[in-house]
Formats: C-alpha cells, sequence, structure tokens
C-alpha cells in the first residue's frame, strides 16, 4: 500500500514530461523551425506510445504475476486520451486555426486523418467509462466496450504510417509492438479455451444413481 502512494505519483509525474518538455520548448523558442508540426507529431506520437504502454500492462501482469500493474492501466490510459486531445487540438489551432469547415473537409477527404479522428473518438467512451461506479454498472459489457482500444490503437498506428508516408522507423516499430502485444492476447485466449477444455475432458462423470 506504501509503495503505491509512492509510485502512482511517480507514474503521473513522468507521464507528464512530454507535455513539459513542449511548454519548455515554446517558452524558449527551442522546437525548431516548425513549432506546430513539432507540438502535433510529439503529441500524436506520445498518444500512441502511451496506447501501447496501456495494452501492455495486461501481458506483463500474466508473463510475471506483477498483478499490482493493473492499477496503473487507467492512469495510463486516461494520459493516451490526453495526449490525442492535445494532437487533436493542436490540428485544429495550430493547423487549421478553428476553420471547422476546413477541418471537416479534411475528415472526410483526407484517410490518414479519418483515420486518426476514428481513433481520438473511441477513446472517450473509453475514458467516460473507466470508472469504478461504469464498471458495476455495466458488467459484462463493460469489458466488451474496452476492447474497442484494440481497434483505437490500430487506426493510430495506421494513421501515424500513413500521416508520415513510410513504413520504417518510429511507425514500424510502433506498429510491431502493437501486433506483438494483441497477438499476445489472441494466443493467451486460445491457450485458456485449450485448458478449460482439456479439464473438462478430463472431469469425473457423475454415475447414474439406481
Amino acid at each position: 500500500m506504501r509503495r503505491r502512494f509512492v509510485f502512482k505519483p511517480l507514474v503521473f509525474l513522468l507521464a507528464l514530461v512530454p507535455a513539459a518538455w513542449l511548454v519548455y520548448g515554446l517558452l524558449t523558442n527551442d522546437l525548431g523551425a516548425n513549432p506546430a508540426e513539432a507540438i502535433q507529431l510529439t503529441t500524436g506520437d506520445w498518444a500512441i506510445q502511451f496506447l501501447l504502454i496501456t495494452l501492455a500492462v495486461t501481458p506483463v501482469r500474466r508473463l510475471t504475476g506483477w498483478n499490482a500493474l493493473v492499477q496503473y492501466r487507467r492512469m495510463l490510459g486516461l494520459f493516451a486520451l490526453f495526449y490525442a486531445c492535445l494532437h487533436f487540438t493542436s490540428y485544429i489551432v495550430l493547423d487549421r486555426y478553428f476553420d471547422w469547415r476546413s477541418i471537416l473537409g479534411d475528415v472526410a477527404k483526407r484517410p490518414f486523418i479519418t483515420f486518426g479522428f476514428a481513433a481520438f473518438l473511441l477513446l472517450v467512451p473509453l475514458a467516460w467509462t473507466s470508472t469504478k461506479g461504469s464498471i458495476r454498472r455495466l458488467g459484462r459489457r463493460w469489458q466488451t466496450l474496452h476492447r474497442l482500444i484494440y481497434v483505437s490503437a490500430i487506426l493510430a498506428a495506421i494513421h501515424f504510417i500513413w500521416k508520415v508516408k513510410v513504413v520504417t522507423g518510429a511507425p514500424l516499430v510502433d506498429a510491431v509492438i502493437l501486433v506483438i502485444l494483441l497477438g499476445f492476447r489472441v494466443i493467451w485466449a486460445l491457450r485458456q479455451r485449450t485448458i478449460r477444455r482439456a479439464a473438462g475432458a478430463v472431469r469425473p462423470r457423475k454415475l447414474p444413481v439406481n
């Protein structure tokens, strides 16, 4: 319990470091020749990173037995939305200058923006229903709903690759990590199903009562 009070604020502060770095860069004019692009790329990249870190919690917990990691998953997921909000806001303010007609045209006509916008929208209901009260109210439906994070992560990865127009470097690394994290879940689910079937096959049958 004491470790939780130490590590949770520490994780929170570490998650704010990229945002703090951007603020510092703005104040010191140290974001390069195109600060608007730097802000958009950095916030978008960290939105994807936090999505991947959030998705990594379950595999790491299952492989290591560190069940305490679960208590950080909600915070990490909310930071994914936080950086996605900064990314989307920087696009609205710094790229399109609140020109809503132009923004809607981009979403409708430019596929990589459509994918990014869809990835962002899918995170909103997940954040909204991330409370313990929502878990109790939704029951099994909560787990089904929160599987949308897989779709959001896939759309975000495609958005990133499409944006930079190259399948190398950071976009490729992110895509490979995402495939590994999703592949782990598929393999784990198949393994658990096999174990359940094997357990059912060896379970002793009840003899009929005469």
